[in-house]
């Protein structure tokens, strides 16, 4: 080989050696294998000139029901009012598992809580962002919320409030209403650096708030009545007294927020019509004492379960000027028309020509005699002793042990459980 061609040898070696190379840097981390904790995002702007609205429900992949069903049964197990102490956490992490296995995206993000909380000794911080990630790739807003309070709190990745801002912008650009609330609420300050953390972009921040609370998210309605009882200028001041207008929206938002489940909403009416701190600037048209009461019944209910929701809030406590229907005093009674609970059917009382009739059951109102009775003689120690107590003599049981059974098993069916959602 002369000098020449081992010349042109030696450079295809190293062009050879440099595209490899090049290649090795490209696909190093290409744009696609960068993990999903680890992207770039625009940092958080206070003073965005504007927020357009987006619904989270339009953004998320569909649900299969059986996925669906074994989400619900685990939110069930995890009803607030079952002790913490009595859950069964096995079977909570095995059905939440098995509906986020099916890409269940509420149940993907619950599987990450419950790896946190340490539910599961072999999941842990790492699972859980990784679970995070995952349902990011699916385009979740949810999920960027929940990657922002991971960097907020330093779970499972390094402590980084600026990157925490700019996932939970990304969550509320997406139209996560959880974002939405918690930016907004940052956004509503008088004067920026007024308080540390709390910029003043109040055009912006009743956008976000609204198009929170347009998604049925009921703790933003606390903060949006501030918003709505004064009018205030883009940089947070004052620019007007509250009017009958204003006043009547406040009023009208924290009424809605107590049906989405707004414990600080409730709190508020109660102390409005029960006991208001200004009687002549209140919010209210009046004090109205038994209206008050009722909201603080509410207002102590979700703060024992804030999953309880009251779509028929109107039925048993409307706003004024309409009249308050009847009630009997009762917590339960108004908890149940509030939240639309049908109570159980009463019991049919048998006629009088019934009674007359060989009955094939045995009637519900028979008392049975104590079970300590019994004989194992050929024949009955006493007139009608095989006849249950307070039935005729002429009345004869056509009752056997199964038919007795599956009245008892009608009667166990009729029982509903409660769902609560994410």
């Amino acid at each position: 080989m002369d000098s020449n061609q081992s010349s042109m040898a030696g450079t295809r070696e190293r062009l050879a050696s440099l595209v490899f190379l090049c290649c090795l840097l490209a696909c190093k981390v290409p744009d696609d294998k960068v993990w999903p904790r680890n992207q770039s995002l625009p940092l958080f702007n206070p003073h965005v000139a504007d927020f357009i609205c987006e619904i989270e429900a339009s953004k998320v992949p569909p649900i299969d029901a059986q996925a669906e069903d074994w989400f619900l049964e685990a939110r069930a197990l995890e009803d607030p009012e079952i002790f913490v102490e009595d859950r069964d956490y096995k079977k909570i992490v095995a059905l939440t598992r098995q509906a986020a296995e099916r890409l269940h995206w509420k149940a993907m993000l619950n599987l990450a809580s419950l790896y946190v909380e340490g539910r599961d000794a072999l999941y842990g911080e790492e699972e859980a962002v990784q679970l995070v990630e995952k349902a990011m790739r699916l385009g979740i807003p949810a999920a960027y919320d929940r990657m922002g309070t991971y960097y907020a709190n330093g779970t499972g990745v390094t402590g980084d409030t600026t990157r925490a801002y700019a996932f939970w912008q990304k969550a509320a650009v997406m139209g996560n209403p959880q974002a939405m609330a918690f930016l907004g609420e940052k956004l509503r300050a008088g004067t920026d650096g007024a308080i540390p953390g709390y910029w003043a972009n109040i055009p912006v921040s009743i956008k976000m708030m609204a198009c929170a609370f347009s998604q049925g998210y009921g703790p933003v309605a606390f903060n949006l009545h501030y918003l709505y009882a004064i009018p205030r200028a883009a940089n947070g001041d004052e620019i007007g007294d509250r009017t009958p207008t204003t006043k009547q929206r406040a009023l009208n938002v924290l009424h809605e927020g107590v049906k989405f489940g707004c414990a600080e909403c409730a709190s508020a009416l109660a102390i409005e019509f029960g006991s208001p701190f200004d009687l002549t600037d209140m919010l209210a048209p009046n004090v109205d004492k038994a209206r008050g009461e009722r909201y603080g019944v509410l207002n102590r209910a979700l703060g024992f379960n804030p999953n309880r929701r009251f779509p028929n809030l109107d039925k048993i406590l409307p706003l004024p000027p309409a009249d308050l229907p009847p009630w009997d005093g009762q917590r339960k009674s108004l908890l149940d028309a509030a939240m639309g609970v049908r109570p159980p059917p009463a019991t049919p009382q048998p006629s009088a020509a019934s009674l007359l009739q060989e009955p094939y059951f045995l009637a519900s109102d028979y008392a049975l005699r104590p079970t300590g009775l019994h004989s194992d003689a050929p024949a009955a120690p006493f007139s009608a002793y095989w006849q249950p107590a307070g039935l005729r003599s002429r009345h004869r049981p056509h009752c056997s042990r199964a038919t007795v059974c599956r009245i008892g098993c009608a009667t166990y069916n009729s029982f509903t459980i409660d769902r609560y959602f994410f």
